[in-house]
């Protein structure tokens, strides 16, 4: 531990800190702005978390030349996503808005997260300030915030790549060129430019300028956060429903993919095996479920039967979470596929959560690989991703991420029931959380919320959205000791 670098871990936290004060200032003009009570309350927000990070940063004064290890990186990461919740759900707790400390972090880690799971019982009474701040908060936290100070903080020099990699999801990076900060630039402009389009077209529609603003950050980032209580079904809009379906898709597709497209290059997009794979998995499930429920009586008009399923598929699978019907009474055949989803989720280097679809396919591959050596023992079989061999030591990697995740979903079904939770519900709850995708089961699924289960689950939900949302590996490192020996 004594070559430990905290003054880099207190310093990059700072600066983090400023960088928050700064988009939560934004929010408080949208609250002066229309005149609300709450713009006090997000003003002292701002200023507290602006001379914080200002007092972090220079009580960090280690020289940022020095190079850093995993320990400072996976600390530095998942701090971030800690502190900036702590300092974030002020704007909610100073203003009244959400008086609860365990209600106003969980609100906010959710955010930060792009969970999208709420404690609100009347979002419409909320206040637009702290409405838009709670969709900021998942707009950051869509690309994350690491690879946004990455773009615009050079200081962070030859330790860019390192916290690049204890934050981007996925088994390996598509890198664009060998300068992390280049990379981090690149995602971000497309990030941007993706959702400004997205801005436009909603305001086209029977949304208000406020609303489409707000969609437009809780879209592309897959966060699912609605301005209404009754979500996407408030405007009861085909128009709506197809826009925010399509940008959804493709809020679920690794950004570096979409980068290139717009750069006229659609050959890499169309040639990655994963992006296939994630759009033969919507296909078949929005055929199955749009089928059966024109078929079995339950939606009698075929379109419309189309495009619920469309919409509901698309925003399970990219853990939005956002939605049109009350999927919940549809019954439990459709349930389970929702699950599943939930599961599966979109691609690597995209803004959902969940295992990813990569995973998948590697795990698919190395086991038909073992059949095959049933047969042929002494045969050489790599998995092959993108016509590459996958190394043998990241199919490890994924099999032990599988043990893990599995793992602590059961022991997470145990915890939630004990503390009180019914056992459909406490399933719902960590699948949700631990996926990032928003919507649970029981009371907690379509438009239910969290606000009613017990304070000790709300904690304990905010650790499995931080473990989902850093894809476990990050965040249980800090928790071994042999992690910490010199």
């Amino acid at each position: 531990m004594s070559n430990f670098n905290y003054r880099f871990v207190l310093k990059t936290l700072g600066f983090l800190l400023i960088i928050e004060s700064l988009f939560m200032m934004a929010a408080t003009v949208v609250s002066f702005y229309y005149h609300e009570v709450a713009g006090d309350a997000m003003l002292i927000s701002s200023t507290i978390t602006f001379f914080a990070g200002i007092f972090i940063r220079l009580v960090g004064t280690d020289d940022y030349e020095k190079p850093i290890g995993k320990r400072e990186s996976f600390l530095v990461v998942s701090l971030t996503w800690v502190i900036l919740s702590a300092f974030g759900m002020l704007p909610f707790y100073l203003s009244g808005g959400i008086p609860d400390i365990s209600n106003a972090f969980f609100e906010t880690m959710s955010g930060f997260t792009t969970t999208g799971a709420s404690i609100l019982t009347n979002v419409d009474a909320m206040p637009k300030g702290l409405l838009f701040w709670r969709s900021i908060t998942q707009w950051i936290g869509g690309i994350g915030i690491i690879v946004f100070a990455l773009a615009v903080l050079p200081m962070l020099g030859g330790n860019a790549s390192v916290l690049y990699d204890a934050e981007t999801t996925g088994i390996v990076h598509e890198r664009f060129r060998p300068r992390i900060t280049q990379v981090a630039k690149r995602l971000w402009i497309t990030y941007v430019v993706v959702t400004s389009i997205l801005f436009v077209m909603l305001c086209l529609g029977p949304m208000t300028f406020f609303d489409s603003a707000c969609h437009a950050l809780t879209t592309m980032s897959t966060g699912g956060y609605s301005t209404k209580q009754a979500n996407i079904a408030y405007w009861n809009s085909p128009y709506i429903e197809y826009v925010l379906s399509i940008f959804m898709f493709i809020g679920g597709v690794n950004f570096s993919l979409i980068f290139f497209l717009l750069r006229g290059i659609p050959k890499k997009l169309l040639k990655d095996e994963e992006f296939r794979w994630y759009a033969m998995i919507c296909l078949v499930f929005i055929a199955v479920i749009s089928l059966c429920l024109y078929f079995s009586g339950q939606i009698n008009n075929f379109e419309h039967s189309f495009r619920t399923s469309l919409f509901q598929v698309i925003s399970i699978i990219t853990t939005t979470g956002f939605t049109t019907v009350n999927y919940m009474g549809w019954g439990a055949f459709y349930i389970f596929l929702f699950c599943l989803l939930m599961l599966f989720c979109a691609c690597a280097g995209s803004t959902s959560g969940g295992i990813k679809i990569v995973r998948i396919i590697v795990l698919v591959k190395n086991a038909i690989n073992e059949f095959k050596r049933q047969v042929h023992p002494n045969a050489i079989l790599p998995v092959r991703l993108n016509n590459q061999v996958v190394p043998i030591d990241v199919v490890t990697k994924i099999l032990a991420f599988m043990f893990l995740y599995l793992a602590i979903l059961g022991v997470s079904f145990l915890v939630l029931s004990f503390s009180g939770i019914t056992f459909e519900e406490s399933i719902g709850a960590a699948v949700s959380c631990m996926g990032n995708v928003g919507p649970g089961l029981g009371e907690i699924g379509h438009n239910g919320h969290f606000n009613a289960i017990p304070s000790f689950s709300k904690w304990y939900l905010c650790f499995l959205m931080l473990t989902g949302r850093l894809e476990l590996f990050t965040v249980l490192s800090l928790f071994m000791p042999a992690f910490w020996r010199k």
